[in-house]
């Protein structure tokens, strides 16, 4: 009979290290479980996958309506940022030449990541479009995924972007919030010290006063306005875009948003106008 080999005084170790095996696998599930739920809430809240240069556009449907208001509780002073503007109500920040022949309207979340897949997608194009005057853009903040989910980073995120309006830093401030916007479940945006710290990555945004006007939420009653016309206006969710006024996300007619319908859209809309040529507005 071959000799039994005991290991003494290794026993503890090899326990604290099966332990440990144990406890970094159920990490690890947790994660992949987390991973999942998320896809899971995702294709909940999606109406629609859109293919766009093997990207993945996804229409965010979350109900608009109740009596929640993105978590807030009063109103308070309407303070519009630096040339915004509200046609028949309906509060926006314009980017592109004003006597650009076609208007790309945008309503959207920064807490929304079907906004955030949006724009990471067609960002690029819709720049493109800006500065050539064919298109201009006017972007309609909401506070959809507060008043669903609970949580403040909806509308903190959107008074900082109208703080980077004032200063003329919207486009850029706004890009980079959407490049950096957190799981849906996460209300980092909440915080308005990572407002600011997000700031950083714009040139010439931290400021003493786009600090103070995100501190003291300077654009709060204008941001939740700009949420009543969006719950007022009967859209499916975020984010909603219209070209001169005709839905176009995710489709229009037959064919899927991309890129290049975008533009081609644009150009048919276009044809026989002339570009624009005003300075480009502030944002």
């Amino acid at each position: 009979m071959p000799p039994r080999f005991v290991a003494w005084g290794v026993s503890e170790k090899n326990r604290g290290d099966g332990n440990r095996s144990a406890r970094e696998r159920l990490q690890q599930q947790r994660e992949r479980d987390k991973a999942r739920e998320k896809q899971r809430r995702v294709l909940i809240v999606s109406a629609a996958v859109v293919g766009v240069l093997g990207l993945a556009a996804v229409v965010g449907v979350i109900a608009a309506g109740g009596d929640k208001d993105g978590g807030s509780d009063k109103a308070g002073p309407v303070v519009a940022p630096t040339a915004a503007t509200d046609e028949d109500g309906k509060p926006a920040i314009p980017t592109g030449r004003a006597d650009a022949p076609s208007t790309l309207a945008v309503w959207e979340d920064f807490r929304c990541p079907a906004c955030a897949q949006f724009e990471n997608v067609m960002r690029d194009t819709i720049h493109e479009l800006e500065a050539s005057g064919a298109l201009k853009t006017e972007y309609h903040l909401a506070t959809l995924i507060d008043g669903n989910m609970g949580g403040s980073g909806s509308l903190r995120s959107a008074n900082a972007a109208a703080c980077a309006q004032d200063a003329g830093k919207f486009t850029a401030y706004h890009d980079t919030l959407y490049v950096n916007q957190p799981p849906e479940t996460d209300d980092a945006y909440g915080k308005n010290a990572r407002l600011i710290e997000l700031a950083a990555k714009v040139p010439g945004l931290d400021t003493p006063a786009f600090r103070s006007c995100v501190n003291d939420g300077t654009h709060d009653g204008w941001v939740k306005k700009s949420n009543e016309a969006f719950q007022n206006g009967g859209f499916r969710g975020t984010p909603s875009v219209l070209l001169n006024g005709e839905s176009i996300f995710p489709t229009k007619g037959n064919e899927q948003i991309s890129p290049e319908n975008l533009k081609k859209w644009v150009a048919e809309a276009n044809k026989g106008k002339k570009p624009g040529t005003a300075s480009p507005s502030a944002g």
